[in-house]
Order: C-alpha cells, then structure tokens, then sequence
C-alpha cells in the first residue's frame, strides 16, 4: 500500500517544516510515501488539482473538523485494515486550505477524520498528522515509542 498526503499550502516555518519531514522520514521506514502539496486557487481549479493528485483507485481519508475523532489505536487501526485489504493501492489523506475541502473531494472520501474539534492551520494538521501516522505504524509494529 502506498501513503499519501495532498495538503494546500506550503510550509514556511523552519521548524515546523523540520520536524514533518522529520516524522515523513519515519514513516518511509513501515511503508511507501510521499507528500502533495497544492496551491491554492478557485473551487474548480482546487478540484481539478485535488483529482490530479489523488490516484483513481484511492482509499481517501479527509480531514474535516466535523469528522470521526478517534484515538492513536483507533487511527493504526484504520491503517491496518487498509493496509490488508489486498484492494487498497492507494491511502490518500486529504487536507484542505482556508476554506476547507470542495464538496467533490470530501464526498469522494471513505472516511472523514477530524483531529479536534477545533480548527487547525494546515500547517499544523499536517505536523500532528504526520506524528500520529507515524506514531500508528509504531502501534501495529508493537514498537516502544507509543505508550
């Protein structure tokens, strides 16, 4: 199964850059990743980019602050299954810009995650993103760094 991220935006930060790429490091160690991001621009240029970048046969996970919230086990979980479902290729989590995602791309969705019930900077929902990605594959793996 291959991973992906599509994220509008771009990180500027230093350190917040650092420490996801640090993370996406990591999850290349349990399976086979890579990131997308996109510029922001109208709904139907928004989607055209979204539907570029999500492969046809995508299991897609979208970030939506009305979504499932669910536990570190919860999401290791959910990549597990995905994971040995011999029809998965592609997990694509989706995150939107300031305005969210268009609706064509949120109901394309299998699931919809919400990390809080508050409203993240992309930025940062990428970051704790990443970190409980990563912290899920540590999770199926029985490894020591989630406890």
């Amino acid at each position: 199964m291959h991973l992906r991220i599509v994220s509008v935006g771009k990180i500027r930060e230093r350190g917040i850059l650092d420490a996801v790429q640090d993370y996406y490091g990591r999850i290349k160690r349990y399976t086979s990743f890579d990131e997308v991001e996109l510029r922001d621009a109208d709904d139907a240029e928004m989607i055209r980019r979204f539907e570029r970048a999500i492969p046809t046969d995508a299991r897609v996970v979208a970030l939506e602050v009305d979504g499932k919230m669910m536990s570190s086990a919860g999401l290791a979980e959910l990549i597990r299954s995905e994971r040995d479902d011999l029809a998965t290729k592609n997990l694509v989590f989706v995150i939107g810009g300031a305005y969210g995602l268009p609706h064509e791309i949120r109901a394309r969705a299998t699931y919809e995650l919400s990390l809080s019930k508050m409203t993240l900077p992309h930025r940062l929902a990428r970051l704790f993103l990443a970190e409980q990605i990563y912290r899920a594959f540590t999770i199926l793996r029985g490894e020591p760094y989630s406890h």
